[in-house]
């Protein structure tokens, strides 16, 4: 039986990828998480083959809890499930040690297919990655400019482009509002912008929203 923990702060949406994986008879759900510190609970309790990982939650990031349950847990395998675009995440995530990436938005059926791969000691690619993989390694691309954001910036710079004001970001990712600000202007730095309408304008451009 591969004993699953799903850790995602959108209760509904675990909901749903529980009952998916429930579908699988070999498939057991052990504990679910909706943050980092209740993570950290569940894995010192429950026993887990493999993580299903959402990017998108407060106080952390999942780049942040992928690389800490890398370091406190070795054995558990990381698989990324996330409504953030494939071809600016996907990589991304790989390349900091996930085991695949798997989109929220997929066909529910692909879940069932990634833990099973996963737990096989596999990577989990959709055929959409495994294409931009060979891609990169065929023909390496010069770096775009946010490829440099730290995983906070990044966060900072979608969550601009979407409308968000600073206030709500800093609500959303447990942080505060001057922290948040000072990663608005590492985002501003880096890429060599000057406000929020071109940081907008750059995210839309770089389909980054």
């Amino acid at each position: 039986m591969i004993r699953v923990v799903l850790c995602d702060d959108h209760a509904v949406l675990r909901r749903g990828i529980r009952d998916t994986l429930c579908e699988a008879p070999d498939i057991t759900v052990t504990a679910e998480a909706g943050g980092y510190a209740e993570l950290r609970e569940v894995l010192r309790t429950d026993l887990c083959d493999i993580l299903l990982l959402d990017l998108n939650m407060p106080g952390r990031s999942g780049l942040e809890v992928l690389a800490s349950v890398r370091e406190t847990h070795p054995d558990i395998k990381v698989l990324i499930v996330s409504m953030y675009p494939e071809d600016q995440y996907a990589l991304r995530c790989l390349k900091a040690g996930a085991h695949g990436y798997a989109n929220k938005a997929g066909d529910p059926v692909q879940l069932i297919e990634a833990v099973r791969t996963v737990i096989q000691g596999r990577k989990y690619l959709t055929p959409e990655v495994a294409q931009m993989l060979a891609d990169s390694l065929a023909q390496p691309t010069p770096e775009l400019p946010h490829a440099t954001l730290s995983e906070r910036e990044l966060q900072t710079l979608v969550k601009i482009a979407s409308g968000r004001r600073l206030s709500d970001i800093a609500e959303e990712l447990m942080l505060s509002p001057k922290t948040v600000s000072v990663y608005r202007s590492r985002v501003l730095e880096k890429l060599k912008l000057t406000n929020n309408a071109e940081l907008t304008v750059y995210a839309i451009r770089n389909q980054l929203v």
